[in-house]
């Protein structure tokens, strides 16, 4: 089982939106991956993006600069 840990975690809208999210990050060589939406959070497409806390700065630039809406973009013991 994996230790929990602080972590920034953006909730979507679709799950479209989500791999598309992914998608960028990951061109854009950010840190993070897809998980399955935390419990603590109750709505969403079931997929969130989870990334350290010191990316919050980047993550929100990455949201802007895709038009992607976060439903949900919290920090949370996962």
């Amino acid at each position: 089982m994996r230790k929990k840990e602080e972590r920034l975690i953006v909730a979507f809208f679709s799950t479209h939106d989500a791999m598309a999210f992914e998608e960028y990050c990951l061109q854009c060589g950010a840190e993070g991956r897809l998980i399955p939406l935390p419990r603590e959070i109750s709505a969403g497409c079931g997929l969130a993006w989870s990334s350290p806390p010191e990316a919050e700065t980047d993550v929100r630039k990455y949201l802007e600069n895709t038009g992607i809406q976060a439903q949900h973009l919290k920090l949370l013991m996962v």
